[in-house]
């Protein structure tokens, strides 16, 4: 075979297998979800034996962590969760498979999917830009027939927040929230729990879980 006939056979090799893998790149990467783990399961606040695997936890009240500057909920709360296992272990992880005692009470709260958390996820840093109203209201128009708020009015509705900057929240909240399935470990996330009330009102917290590695109890307070 002739130099440059296998000059340009290698150059066909080449392009035809970079076409294929830019081809096949969307399919094949698929999105990180999940909290990175930390180094060691003491890295946590606490952390128990479920069969041979190790579960380690830490409350985080209605702060979310995540991959950016933390998210709020009023109406839910965090665990971060991780699990630790033998060298390429792997685990089928379930959110499903934790609960949450508060306060020793005889029910414990199950755990809450990610999107019933996101109807009202929020930035505490969020500032709301003033409304039309608002300016009124500070003399912006003047004059009796002005369009500013009156004693009396009911309260303002709450600011809307722009549905751009809702959904980046929603994507960050889905991004930190534990991965669900057959996974390598270690794999770390975030569990949600409802409830509305003060976390200084909290005097106990047990994380519970129950799955394929077996069963653990968590006291995170």
């Amino acid at each position: 075979m002739s130099s440059n006939l296998s000059a340009i056979i290698r150059v066909v090799l080449v392009i035809g297998g970079t076409h294929y893998l830019s081809a096949q790149t969307p399919s094949a990467v698929k999105e990180v979800q999940g909290l990175p783990a930390r180094a060691t399961p003491a890295d946590y606040q606490t952390a128990a034996k479920a069969g041979n695997f190790t579960i380690a936890a830490e409350f985080t009240g209605h702060g979310i962590p995540n991959a950016q500057e933390a998210l709020n909920s009023e109406d839910h709360v965090g665990v971060e969760v991780a699990f630790f296992g033998p060298a390429d272990g792997r685990l089928t992880i379930t959110a499903s498979d934790f609960s949450l005692r508060i306060n020793g009470k005889k029910e414990p709260l199950p755990s809450q999917p990610w999107a019933l958390v996101a109807k009202n996820i929020k930035d505490p840093e969020w500032v709301p830009p003033e409304s039309s109203s608002e300016q009124k209201s500070k003399g912006g128009i003047s004059g009796s027939g002005g369009g500013g708020r009156q004693p009396g009015d009911p309260p303002a509705p709450p600011p809307k927040v722009p549905i751009e900057l809702l959904r980046n929240w929603q994507q960050r909240l889905k991004k930190a929230a534990l991965a669900e399935g057959d996974r390598a470990l270690p794999q770390a996330g975030l569990l949600f729990f409802q409830y509305r009330g003060k976390t200084e009102n909290i005097r106990s917290l047990e994380l519970i879980y129950s799955g394929p590695a077996g069963k653990a109890s968590l006291t995170l307070q």
